[in-house]
């Protein structure tokens, strides 16, 4: 398969992406967005007590890093326009039934989006057991069961970030 079919597939399409202030999440927002300008959406949950505090994590954690400067340079003054008319932070928690969304977005959410990538995890070694069993594994059930109600979803990717580090943390001097 061609590079650019890749990406072509992106074109007015809306993704969902979970775990979207994560390392991984961060360089898959800025490639879509440089590759495929004209992704319909891309949908940000992320971890926040309203839409507000999301807007300002999207703004620090995500698009205010150095690896969004290709795209600042590209778009120029147009950068933050074009951030805000791609780009939606959802104020929520995966680890929640309907990632705490209300009702009536989650059913505008479920009409809209055609791919789910799901990077939400923890990593820290040092979690509370309960807390990495529930962000790791119980959290994908609330994504699996989104999926089931989304009309137009094409796909459904889950990445698991849970043990990348794994060797490191038993090789690792104390």
């Amino acid at each position: 398969m061609e590079p650019g079919s890749i990406a072509e597939r992106f074109r007015d399409r809306s993704i969902l992406i979970t775990g979207s202030t994560g390392f991984l999440a961060k360089m898959l927002v800025e490639k879509i967005l440089r590759i495929q300008p004209d992704v319909r959406k891309l949908y940000l949950l992320v971890r926040a007590p309203d839409a507000a505090a999301a807007k300002e994590r999207l703004l620090t954690e995500v698009v205010g890093k150095g690896l969004f400067d290709v795209l600042r340079e590209q778009h120029g003054a147009s950068f933050h326009s074009f951030i805000k008319e791609k780009v939606c932070p959802l104020p929520g928690d995966i680890t929640h039934q309907n990632f705490g969304l209300g009702n009536s977005e989650i059913l505008r959410l479920s009409q809209d989006v055609d791919i789910i990538v799901n990077g939400a995890a923890t990593t820290n070694f040092m979690e509370r057991y309960d807390v990495a069993l529930v962000t790791n594994t119980a959290a994908v059930i609330h994504l699996c069961q989104f999926a089931k109600q989304s009309d137009n979803l094409k796909m459904l990717l889950h990445v698991s970030t849970a043990m990348n580090c794994c060797l490191n943390s038993f090789y690792a001097k104390p």
